[in-house]
C-alpha cells in the first residue's frame, strides 16, 4: 500500500522513514538516526547514500567529534516529506481499514506488547514512544 501511495518517487518505507526522522529530529548522527529507526548502523549509512544520492539529505562532519557524521535533510528532503504525508498517513490507514477502532486499538496494544518483549533479540532495541498512538494503554505496559 506505501509503494502505491508513493510509487511516483520510487522511495522505500524505510527511506521514508529516515527522512521523516532528520525532518523531526534534525542533527542526529548515524548511530542515533539508527536508533530511532530500529535497524542496524550498516543499513542506516546504505539507506543514507541512497538518499544522499538523490540530494534529500547531506551528511556533515561533527566539528566536536570528526568520528561522527551529523545527518540533516536537505530544504528537498523536508518538501519531500510534507508532500508525502498524506499519502503515507493514507497507506497506513489502508492497512488498518478493516479493523474497527476498538480492534485498532487492541491490535496497536498487542504489536507493541510483542515488539518490547522481544526486542532483546533484534539486531538493534526499538526505542518504545512514552505514549503510544491510538492506544487504549498509552505508555509500556509491563504485563
Amino acid at each position: 500500500m506505501f509503494m502505491e501511495e508513493l510509487a511516483e518517487d520510487r522511495i522505500t518505507p524505510i527511506q521514508y522513514g529516515l527522512l521523516s526522522i532528520l525532518v523531526d529530529m534534525p542533527g542526529l548522527d548515524q548511530f542515533s538516526v539508527a536508533e530511532e529507526l530500529g535497524i542496524d548502523r550498516a543499513n542506516v549509512a546504505d539507506v543514507l547514500k541512497r538518499l544522499e544520492a538523490r540530494r534529500l539529505v547531506v551528511r556533515i562532519v561533527d566539528p566536536d567529534n570528526k568520528r561522527r557524521k551529523i545527518c540533516l535533510a536537505t530544504r528537498a528532503g523536508a518538501k519531500f516529506v510534507e508532500k508525502y504525508k498524506s499519502r503515507m498517513q493514507r497507506a497506513q490507514d489502508r492497512l488498518l481499514e478493516p479493523l474497527s477502532p476498538d480492534e485498532r486499538r487492541c491490535f496497536m496494544d498487542m504489536l507493541y506488547k510483542l515488539i518490547d518483549a522481544n526486542n532483546v533479540y533484534g539486531r538493534t532495541t526499538l526505542r518504545m514512544p512514552a505514549t503510544r498512538p491510538g492506544s487504549a494503554n498509552p505508555g509500556r505496559d509491563e504485563n
